[in-house]
């Protein structure tokens, strides 16, 4: 996790806990965005479960309600699972 400035406006502690299930997100292929970030631009954010992956997944990737009719998502969103982690390995 990247350092807080100021831990207190966060909405729970952080957690050491591992985080063994991600979702990786990227920009799709020809999105003029590519041109400042780089092709291979992606980051990927972890959580404890599978649980907490679907449900921030559901919402990351979902109709936001200021979205104009005809817009589509410029983010590809992909599961990802850190087989060591998640298995204990």
């Amino acid at each position: 996790m990247s350092v807080v400035c100021q831990p207190h406006n966060l909405r729970r502690p952080p957690s050491h806990a591992p985080k063994a299930y991600g979702v990786r997100v990227s920009l799709r292929p020809g999105d003029p965005f590519r041109n400042l970030m780089g092709g291979e631009w992606h980051h990927t954010h972890w959580f404890a479960t599978s649980a907490e992956r679907d449900a921030a997944l559901a919402e990351m990737s979902r109709k936001h309600e200021y979205s104009r009719v005809g817009d589509k998502p410029a983010l590809v969103w992909e599961k990802v699972e850190n087989l060591a982690a998640s298995r204990g390995l």
